[in-house]
This record gives structure tokens, sequence and C-alpha cells, in this order.
């Protein structure tokens, strides 16, 4: 198991590298804004627990096949893309308004947006890559297994985003309804989300050309 001073600063780099600027803070930001706090904090949930999924990748090396294999990784940055252009989508069709029947809580919905929130990051082989190099900088050879210490470390990596991603969800929410004291502006937070989900989609298709 990892020690004290192991986890330590672990958290500490975690913590510094999720609220550092990026594509998954976009994300919450822009469904916080236009859909609500509730919603905001389900789809920030959602992201973080995805970041298990990579962190089973990791353990179990399939992030190293994913690296070693220019078309799987194309593959998955492209369908990756692909689903954050049909967020965006979703959100520019949006008529505004439909924020007081979110914020009623219809579970189903709450449940929806959260695993979207968990397949966005999961899908994202960037992510993947990162978990792979990041997890083991902290492994100790005399602490035991490293499959273990590193399944210890990303659910630590985990729990630490869930929370950050779950404040900024909620803030987000708070701003977005005070701005959305009229139907036009909640309108315009729908434009603005999807936007910024097609343009990060954008972005990661494009990375396959490079």
């Amino acid at each position: 198991m990892p020690g004290f001073e192991q986890l330590a600063g672990f958290l500490l780099a975690a913590v510094l590298i999720t609220a550092s600027p990026g594509p998954d803070n976009l994300l919450v930001l822009g469904m916080g804004l236009s859909q609500g706090r509730r919603q905001g904090i389900a789809f920030g949930l959602g992201c973080a627990m995805g970041c298990l999924w990579h962190t089973l990748l990791a353990v179990a090396g399939v992030s190293v096949l994913l690296a070693a294999s220019p078309l799987a990784f194309a593959l998955l940055q492209l369908a990756g893309g692909a689903y954050l252009i049909w967020l965006g989508v979703q959100a520019l069709r949006s008529r505004g308004g439909a924020r007081a029947a979110a914020d009623v809580g219809a579970g189903a919905s709450l449940n929806r947006l959260f695993w979207r929130g968990v397949l966005a990051n999961a899908i994202n082989p960037k992510v993947a890559l990162f978990f792979l190099s990041f997890l083991p900088q902290f492994v100790v050879g005399g602490h035991g297994a490293v499959p273990l210490q590193m399944a210890v470390l990303g659910a630590v990596f985990t729990a630490q985003a869930a929370l950050l991603f779950g404040l900024l969800g909620y803030f987000a929410g708070r701003l977005g309804g005070v701005l959305e004291r009229s139907p036009r502006i909640g309108l315009w937070l729908d434009r603005i989300a999807g936007g910024v989900f097609i343009a990060l989609g954008l972005r990661l298709m494009l990375m396959v050309a490079h």
C-alpha cells in the first residue's frame, strides 16, 4: 500500500493537475452554465468516475497497447471527438428555457448526464496515456505490489476529481441561474456550451491528422 508521504505528494500533484484549465473543466463548466447546478454536478461526477476506467487500463497495461498502435489511438481519438461534437449539437438544438424542468430533478435525466460524463472521459485516449505516464511516477517499489499501488493512486485521483468537478458544476450552475433571467440568455448559454463541446471535439479529431 502507498505510504502517507507518497499519497500526500500524489494528492497535491493530482489537485494541481485537475484544477488547471483543460477539456474536462470546460465541459463541466459548460454543462453547469447551460443546464444548472444539479446537471453540472452529475456530469462532473461522471467525468471523474471515468478516471476509474483509465486506472484499470493503466493497471492492466492496455494503455501501452494504445500507445504502441497508432491506428488504435487514432480510432479512439476520432470516436472521442465525434462524441463531443454530438453533445455540442444536442446543446445547439436546445431551445433554452428547459432549465426549470431539469431542476425538478428527473432521475433518469441526471443519470444520463452522469453516464455521458463517464463516457466523455473514458473514450479520451489522451487521458489514458496521461494515467499511464502519471501513476507510475508515484509508485514505490518497497511499498508492495505495483498494480495495487496504482489502483489506490487511481482511486485517490478519482476522489479528488469528483470533489473538484462537483464544486465546479455547482458554482457554474449557480452562475448560470443568475445569468438566465430571460429565455434569450438561457438560449445563448446553450449555444455557448454547444460551441465549447464542438470546438473540443474538432480539436481532438484534428489531432489525428498531425
